[in-house]
């Protein structure tokens, strides 16, 4: 059975977020209070309606209790983002992911009743200063605020060596999850196995060691 969200706000964020869940095939309701919005999306989504999602009414008559997300796109209005929260978390919104603006935003949705809070530009700046800043580090997700997931260029001191010898989970606190070669990406890893020159690693853990890891030579 195909997932279904509601998006709610249909700007730059939610389109085309909205578009793309819509060609991944799951069923997308979007919903936004500009006519303009509302009808260039259309053709692109299950359903896209003009409404305003701080009415509780709208919300309860749209069935927002039914679908298996809600996305509160409405960053750059504050109030009607938390409102909107508080109003789909009351009429029992299964998973609510909403986008925020700066700290004390996301504070706000996440304590008014968010499952989620994102702040993609905040996420894409980290990882592009990671990426500039440290030669090795290539992707990076935030877990939390001490510990992330990062895909790195394998450092030269580490071609040749096994993942048993190096144990980088004692020096490091990170684990590494996959190796991706060339085509291929390697999830069940032999410890005895040397890392060879071009690997790209996939670790998880503390952004501690990570620290650590970014000063090592590529």
């Amino acid at each position: 059975m195909n997932k279904t969200f509601a998006v709610l706000g249909a700007g730059k964020f939610g389109s085309n977020l909205a578009r793309q869940l819509y060609e991944d095939g799951c069923e997308v309701l979007v919903v936004d209070h500009t006519e303009a919005h509302v009808n260039e999306i259309a053709d692109y989504v299950t359903h896209a309606v003009i409404g305003d999602t701080t009415d509780e009414r709208f919300l309860s008559d749209i069935g927002i209790r039914d679908f298996d997300y809600v996305i509160i796109s409405l960053a750059s209005d504050i109030r009607a983002s938390v409102i909107t929260t508080v109003l789909c978390k009351e009429l029992g919104a299964k998973y609510i992911i909403a986008k925020a603006t700066d700290d004390l935003h996301a504070k706000l949705l996440l304590k008014t009743g968010a499952d989620k809070v994102i702040r993609p530009e905040k996420e894409a700046g980290i990882r592009l200063a990671k990426s500039l800043v440290s030669g090795n580090f290539i992707d990076y997700l935030e877990l939390s605020d001490t510990y992330s997931v990062h895909e790195i260029h394998i450092p030269k001191a580490w071609i040749g060596q096994t993942l048993l010898k190096l144990d980088v989970r004692r020096k490091y606190d990170v684990s590494v999850i996959g190796i991706r070669r060339g085509e291929d990406i390697l999830v069940t890893l032999d410890p005895n196995a040397p890392l060879r020159q071009g690997d790209v690693l996939i670790l998880i853990g503390a952004n501690s060691g990570f620290e650590k890891i970014s000063h090592l030579e590529v």
